[in-house]
């Protein structure tokens, strides 16, 4: 039995019966015979463990788990307490202190974020250490477009933020039908951030579409 946040379980519970999804444990199971795997399994979920499906109101698309050592911890672009803030990290703060006037961080934990709703989703969950997208060949994105597919018909006025190219080709999953805002910009990387990500206003058009439909924006300061 797969363990996952129950709202989360519920919304996704017959993909753990397909043949598909054993294959995935099959073969990290593999993989860890042979290779060092971020994040620990246990972390794997962690993006859905801390924002339960009716708390979540943003979904921020990454591509896979950080590959250095204590970086990955289930989190898009977020590193735990005590580790170097990555670079896009940096150029996500640059633009929230452009967008919204909030000061950089001094760590890289997006916590706080996640448990305001906002859903911090990889495309592969697991990594091989020292090996970027090491782990896109064993199902992990299968899973995790249908979580996008499945979120985005079962709740309105979401609002999803689509940085790069791969993110953005993940805009024909979301229900066209439910009221959701789809905020498209260039990856935050060192290589593509001045293409239009600085500048790109999305934290606070994500607030402003939240309060016009009657939720609470987030408060993008962290802690």
């Amino acid at each position: 039995m797969v363990k996952l946040e129950t709202s989360w379980l519920n919304l996704l519970a017959n993909l753990f019966e397909t043949p598909w999804f054993a294959e995935i444990k099959s073969k990290i199971v593999q993989e860890k015979k042979q290779y060092t795997i971020y994040p620990p399994a246990s972390l794997f979920f962690n993006a859905m463990d801390l924002c339960p499906v009716p708390q979540t109101k943003i979904v921020i698309l990454g591509q896979d788990p950080y590959h250095g050592v204590g970086q990955a911890h289930g989190l898009s672009f977020s590193v735990p307490f005590g580790i170097d803030i990555p670079p896009s990290l940096l150029n996500i703060y640059k633009e929230l202190e452009r967008d919204l006037g909030i000061k950089p961080a001094t760590h890289g934990n997006l916590e706080s974020w996640a448990k305001q709703g906002v859903l911090l989703l990889n495309s592969s969950l697991s990594v091989r250490a020292n090996s970027p997208a090491s782990h896109f060949y064993i199902g992990w994105e299968k899973f995790t477009d249908s979580i996008i597919e499945r979120l985005s018909q079962n709740k309105d006025n979401l609002v999803f933020m689509l940085w790069g190219s791969f993110a953005r080709k993940k805009k024909i999953l979301i229900a066209p039908d439910k009221n959701h805002l789809v905020l498209e910009a260039p990856h935050p990387s060192p290589l593509s951030a001045s293409r239009g990500f600085i500048g790109c206003g999305h934290f606070s058009k994500a607030n402003l579409f939240l309060q016009t439909h009657g939720l609470e924006p987030v408060h993008w300061q962290l802690p």
